[in-house]
């Protein structure tokens, strides 16, 4: 905050402020609006600024939530805002820094005193203060406009139609947050909210004519990922020859009575966090996740989601289902370079996962490049680090690639993807593997560190069900993924010794004992040996439709052939079992033809001639694995919490108080 600090602290004493929330109503055609709207500043962009403007100014607002009832100013100030925003495309045109940087202040208030009004009362009561107006005594109310519908589309317009330029970059990024403020009455409710006014309005009547513009801009803030520009370029700049009477106000009030409030200070250097980040683009993102987890509305399914589900391609040419009326078109190109650039927060994993999920055309398109690594790379580093990630970023990139190995074009075509130097993979160096061989050892490291760490059985089924849906399709597997699905193996075995042997010393002690109950060893069993029992169907999936593609997997299987021969005769395993023992016997007993003292590139010779001999009709067929994921029942109880956590978690543009967090805790948050 440096010299600049002492400004915020006196706020709560600025006479401007303090007539806004004063007794007095004020016109909307007051010249007071003049004065109030002509601060400088630099627009707060992390959520530490903004902590700091808001304890600044929690008493005006508390002032002002106790006086609008009786004098409307709330009202009035967004009249005042409106009919500025009436000229703001001309004004953008016409490089009138002036009018925008007055818009920008106006809208910037709104949104401080919406964040307070919303977090301190119901929706109903929120309503009732966009009515209050000043009344003549003696005079009778007239029907008052509906100021929170014509905002929420003076805000959603200003959005899709004021170009972005660096002068308008700071009204659109207050555009985006304010929305998202109106939206967030869901983080003071612990239930989900199903029935909202904010949504009502977003969902009928004026707003939505816009929903696939509104989509299909914010789609495109996070495509381009705008930098904020330089501190000051949206203030306004003094003209040369004086500028006329409204600049002489403005610059009288800026300079002189507001002190030139500012925050981080006009033309100081911005932070190396926000030279790398684009707010705009972050906040857009966030704004389009709130809107697609809306709930859907008794009889209206929500649009947004719609708009999501349903929009294609700029080369596709085939007409639109005059059933959906939200659809469009934007270039999926760029939208798939910033989806595989941006995947290391959490929100645009959430957003690649909503695409591949919910809209057939996206899917279709990742499916067909040709550069899906650059695509795949970045949701296995979120993998590889798991530790350092919080659980539903995991969850999310887990189901990404499960949806992915749904298609057996794409389980084909990693293992032909070659790699060169993944630095980020610690645990052994890999100067050349192909991308479905570093997907099966992620994968694999993940089970692993779940079954040391979480224990999380979801996650442990996702990651099996990838493996399953791939196993057919291994392809030349490298030696050392072979071995880690061997591991695995390995470690799960003497797990379920481990599991059998507590279960029969607990069983030996209690025997003449009722003090204690007994460990529910069983389930504990039961869940180990469905671990197994799939990993063992991945292997025999593997070695009976690709066993000639494979010597590495023979000669890891050869190797530890012990692990398997208590499972040969074990009642939950013998049918899946026969295909390996006989795989383990034949080229065993085609290894011990050869002679001894075999070395490894011989023994992986004698693998591949005798993978050609092998008779295939001697390998039992099974039915093909193949998991489709499936949504859980209700998912919004998953995901709008979820979507909340990123907002309130976001450092740019927004602060919570977390005191006042209803919908989740701030442990999980």
């Amino acid at each position: 905050m440096g010299a600049n600090s002492s400004s915020i602290s006196e706020l709560p004493d600025n006479e401007y402020l303090k007539k806004l929330a004063g007794a007095e109503p004020i016109s909307e055609n007051d010249p007071f609006w003049n004065q109030l709207l002509s601060f400088s500043f630099t627009t707060p962009t992390n959520s530490a600024d903004l902590k700091l403007l808001e304890e600044a100014t929690i008493s005006v607002c508390k002032s002002l939530v106790e006086k609008n009832p009786r004098t409307g100013n709330l009202g009035s100030l967004i009249k005042v805002f409106l009919s500025r925003t009436k000229e703001l495309k001309i004004s953008a045109e016409c490089q009138n820094h002036l009018f925008i940087w007055q818009a920008h202040n106006a809208l910037f208030i709104i949104c401080c005193l919406l964040k307070v009004f919303i977090s301190r009362m119901s929706e109903e009561e929120l309503q009732l203060h966009f009515t209050y107006e000043e009344k003549a005594p003696g005079s009778y109310g007239t029907e008052c406009e509906d100021l929170i519908e014509e905002l929420l589309c003076c805000l959603i317009q200003l959005i899709v139609e004021i170009p972005l330029l660096d002068i308008t970059y700071s009204i659109s990024l207050e555009a985006v947050t304010t929305l998202i403020v109106f939206l967030s009455c869901q983080l003071f409710h612990k239930e989900i909210l199903r029935e909202s006014i904010i949504h009502k309005y977003l969902m009928h009547g004026r707003c939505v004519p816009y929903t696939s513009r509104l989509v299909k801009t914010l789609l495109y803030n996070f495509i381009r990922q705008e930098r904020s520009p330089p501190p000051g370029t949206h203030v306004f700049q003094q003209q040369t020859d004086g500028g006329g009477l409204l600049y002489g106000i403005a610059s009288g009030v800026a300079t002189g009575l507001w002190t030139v409030f500012t925050l981080g200070g006009v033309g100081s250097k911005a932070s190396p966090q926000l030279e790398r980040c684009s707010p705009l683009a972050n906040q857009s993102l966030l704004l389009l996740l709130v809107l697609a987890n809306l709930t859907d509305a008794p009889d209206t399914p929500n649009p947004y989601r719609q708009a999501i589900m349903s929009f294609k391609n700029t080369q596709d040419s085939t007409a639109f289902s005059s059933s959906n009326p939200h659809a469009f078109q934007i270039n999926f190109n760029s939208l798939y370079t910033a989806l595989c650039e941006q995947q290391k927060s959490d929100q645009a994993t959430l957003l690649l996962y909503t695409l591949l999920h919910q809209n057939s055309n996206v899917r279709t398109y990742v499916l067909a490049r040709t550069d899906i690594e650059n695509l795949v790379l970045p949701i296995l580093e979120i993998l590889y680090h798991v530790e350092e990630r919080n659980s539903h970023h995991v969850y999310m990139a887990l189901i990404i690639l499960l949806i992915l190995t749904e298609d057996d074009g794409f389980n084909r075509s990693i293992h032909e993807v070659i790699l060169k130097n993944i630095t980020w993979y610690a645990e052994r160096v890999l100067t050349e593997i192909s991308l479905g061989s570093l997907l099966i050892l992620v994968v694999i490291r993940t089970i692993q560190y779940n079954m040391t760490r979480t224990r999380d059985k979801y996650l442990h089924t996702n990651c099996l069900a990838a493996l399953a849906n791939m196993s057919a399709q291994f392809r030349s597997l490298h030696q050392y993924a072979a071995q880690r699905i061997i591991s695995l193996f390995s470690l799960l075995s003497k797990k379920h010794n481990k599991v059998l042997e507590q279960a029969t010393q607990s069983l030996r002690g209690s025997i003449g004992s009722t003090d204690s109950p007994l460990p529910d060893y069983a389930q504990d069993l039961n869940v180990i040996e469905e671990v197994i029992r799939m990993m063992l169907e991945i292997i025999n999936s593997c070695l009976t439709n690709s066993l000639h593609h494979n010597p590495n997997l023979v000669y890891a299987l050869l190797y530890k052939r012990d692990l398997f021969e208590q499972f040969r005769t074990h009642p939950s395993f013998q049918d899946i079992m026969q295909n390996i023992d006989l795989v383990i016997s034949f080229f065993s007993s085609r290894l011990e033809q050869a002679g001894a003292e075999l070395s490894v590139e011989r023994v992986l010779e004698i693998i591949k001639q005798g993978a050609v001999a092998l008779p295939k009709d001697r390998l039992r067929k099974f039915p093909e694995l193949k998991f489709k994921y499936v949504e859980e029942e209700q998912p919004e109880e998953f995901f709008i919490p979820y979507v909340w956590s990123l907002v309130y978690n976001s450092a740019v543009a927004l602060y919570w108080n977390p005191h006042e967090i209803q919908l989740f805790t701030m442990d999980s948050g």
